[in-house]
């Protein structure tokens, strides 16, 4: 992936309404102990995004996640191997990520998923992969959070040919409105990160106008896609907070109760300890 450069964006205006980054990545933010955790999300609390999921891509970062989610009460995990790293997957890798899934912190399955984008791992190898991720996470009960790219079709198929677990959450939301309408009628979540931001993202940012509050998410993906207008420098949990302010702008809704909502949804999908949401919002909202 291309290493960002450049200075952090500024931290912004605390948001009105806490709300939750439902994927980052903090180690590769630069975390390495519980005390770089720690200055990530107050620089994040201080924008007011409370809480993260920080999301593993292989079996390092899995133990890394797994272990920050109990260094901060902030924090929660994710745990699978991203699809681009499945060229080999072993019975012995399979067998520590199942030990890790179980572990009460971390919430979700991911990401795993289908990348055709780059051609580190075959499909072949990426779809044996996702198929037994897709069953780890209804063995586990957990939320499966799918990586996606360009692989929209055989990502629904493989869903459909094994059984989508309860809940599904699309990380990084990239299809159109079509693609998005096939999503939600299957009860999916769709997550928005920066690119949602864009302008020239006319396709995504109208997926993003009618998706349901029931069924979204707003993430960093941070260290990468950093919203507008800091695009292309470092990203961090912190700069959730010009996501949702931008959602709020495009959807003409208010920003407190955007972020409400969200929240609600996240605390629903990832079964996190209820904070301040207040569910009437998501009515105000539909």
């Amino acid at each position: 992936m291309t290493p960002r450069r450049g200075e952090r964006p500024p931290v912004p205006e605390r948001l009105p309404a806490p709300v939750v980054d439902a994927h980052t990545h903090l180690d590769a933010c630069g975390a390495e102990n519980a005390t770089d955790v720690a200055v990530l999300l107050d620089r994040a609390q201080a924008a007011g995004v409370t809480r993260v999921v920080t999301v593993a891509d292989d079996l390092p970062s899995a133990r890394w996640a797994a272990d920050a989610s109990e260094w901060d009460e902030r924090v929660w995990a994710a745990v699978a191997l991203h699809p681009t790293r499945t060229s080999t997957f072993t019975d012995a890798d399979k067998a520590e990520l199942e030990a890790l899934a179980a572990r009460p912190r971390v919430v979700a399955v991911g990401e795993t998923g289908l990348d055709y984008y780059w051609d580190y791992s075959p499909p072949a190898a990426q779809q044996e992969a996702f198929r037994w991720h897709i069953d780890l996470a209804k063995r586990v009960g957990k939320p499966l959070m799918i990586h996606d790219r360009q692989a929209h079709d055989d990502v629904l198929r493989v869903l459909a040919e094994e059984g989508a677990p309860e809940t599904v959450v699309f990380h990084c939301f990239s299809g159109d409105l079509a693609f998005a309408e096939r999503c939600l009628e299957q009860g999916f979540v769709l997550s928005f990160a920066g690119p949602v931001t864009f302008k020239n993202s006319a396709d995504l940012r109208e997926a993003a106008a009618h998706c349901p509050v029931e069924q979204l998410l707003v993430e960093t993906d941070a260290p990468f896609l950093t919203p507008h207008p800091y695009r292309g420098r470092p990203n961090e949990p912190y700069c959730a907070a010009y996501t949702i302010r931008g959602l709020a702008q495009l959807r003409g809704v208010d920003v407190a109760d955007l972020a409400r909502a969200v929240s609600a949804t996240a605390e629903r999908v990832f079964r996190l300890p209820t904070a301040t949401s207040d569910l009437s919002t998501c009515e105000a909202l539909r």
